[in-house]
């Protein structure tokens, strides 16, 4: 009798999508900020990048996994100069949005991935080159028989400890409390992972307050910030 083989680690990695596609519209100045800018700000995800050439420098670099309209991020880069910042995001108006400002505003230490994590972390980002990474506000899959879905699982985690320098951080935060608590478990059952402060912490400084959390604090949501270092 034929038995069924066990997935691997890679096969599980690309059931799990970073991302629900939203295409939304386009706005002219959205188009146009993306047609001009991508050329320059623009990453391949399909083979490693040399980031040291994609930015020009050596400064540490934080990698962001769905940035959104990309408000938080810009005023994050715009803020600390010292620092190197990737974004990915899949949608385009949020894409065009930040492109735009990074344009507008001269800022140098941002560059994109328009495609999923997964595929970027995969491919593109050589191990050992990030110092941070961050994931704000991911779908929750509230839905119990969605929970498998959820990037923040043994396998992600494996990956970007693997691409995470020696105590390198990767924040996450969340207004959902049961994914909150999925998150800090799964973070501290994780060998490479240790959490230096015991529970959540208070928003750093530097995270911004992003427009879907100050919508849901509006709500009366609370908010969780996580953060692990690799050991």
């Amino acid at each position: 009798m034929e038995h069924s083989k066990r997935p691997n680690e890679h096969s599980v990695l690309r059931r799990i999508r970073s991302f629900v596609r939203r295409e939304g519209r386009l706005t002219p100045g959205q188009e146009q900020a993306i047609e001009s800018g991508w050329p320059k700000f623009g990453l391949n995800s399909q083979s490693a990048v040399n980031l040291t050439k994609a930015f020009d420098n050596n400064k540490p670099i934080t990698l962001e996994i769905g940035f959104g309209d990309g408000e938080s991020l810009a005023d994050t880069a715009r803020e600390n100069p010292e620092r190197n910042y990737i974004g990915i995001e899949v949608h385009r108006p949020g894409m065009g949005h930040l492109l735009r400002r990074v344009q507008d505003e001269g800022l140098t230490n941002i560059r994109v991935f328009d495609t999923d994590a997964i595929e970027v972390l995969e491919k593109a980002i050589p191990d050992h080159s990030l110092n941070c990474v961050q994931l704000f506000f991911p779908d929750p899959w509230h839905k119990k028989r969605h929970h498998k879905r959820r990037i923040v699982q043994t396998n992600f985690l494996n990956l970007i400890h693997r691409k995470l320098e020696s105590d390198g951080a990767f924040h996450a935060a969340t207004d959902w409390q049961h994914y909150a608590e999925h998150m800090l478990v799964t973070l501290s059952a994780h060998s490479g992972f240790v959490n230096k402060v015991k529970g959540y912490i208070t928003r750093p400084k530097h995270r911004p307050i992003t427009k879907f959390e100050r919508r849901g604090i509006r709500l009366g949501h609370g908010v969780w910030d996580i953060l692990f270092y690799t050991k």
